[in-house]
């Protein structure tokens, strides 16, 4: 069987009637690009900006650890040196246990699970429900420097951000 390439050799239209009508670009829609926007949009993606995205210095990393974690792995995280023994429970610096935690912008405590033993830990954020449930299995969830310098310019940007009342 021979194939239609083989067969059209020697023709001067290969198939396409009188030789006029495939003479000019206009038979292809135009040169190179052109119709990307009317008859050839779905052979191009689309056009223009699209979204937003934030200035980079306004973009912070942080690290989340739920208490679940913090409070089932306190025995591992002690035998490792991340944490301490204390007396009546563990002392936890959360930086020390999230991976990369020293080079993220902060490390946040989540709330996530229960609490069974008695933890003192340490970070620069924690969600109310992470705040209540250590300190009532009997711990405290303390701020680091850094998370007290956050929380303070968090304040004054609460503040600031209030509209004023005209009288």
């Amino acid at each position: 069987m021979t194939s239609k390439k083989r067969r059209q050799r020697g023709s001067r239209t290969h198939g396409g009637g009188s030789h006029k009508k495939r003479r000019g670009a206009g038979h292809r829609g135009g040169r190179g690009r052109a119709g990307r926007d009317k008859h050839e949009k779905l052979l191009y993606p689309p056009r223009g900006k699209h979204g937003f995205k934030r200035p980079q210095k306004t973009d912070e990393v942080v690290k989340t650890v739920n208490v679940r974690e913090l409070d089932e792995d306190a025995v591992v995280l002690a035998a490792e040196g991340l944490a301490e023994e204390t007396d009546d429970g563990y002392r936890v610096d959360v930086r020390d246990v999230v991976e990369d935690g020293h080079e993220a912008d902060a490390v946040k405590v989540l709330g996530a699970g229960r609490v069974h033993n008695t933890l003192e830990v340490l970070a620069d954020e924690f969600s109310e429900t992470a705040r209540e449930l250590i300190e009532g299995a009997g711990g405290s969830a303390t701020l680091t420097e850094r998370g007290e310098e956050r929380a303070e310019r968090n304040a004054d940007r609460d503040t600031t951000d209030e509209p004023e009342e005209s009288q």
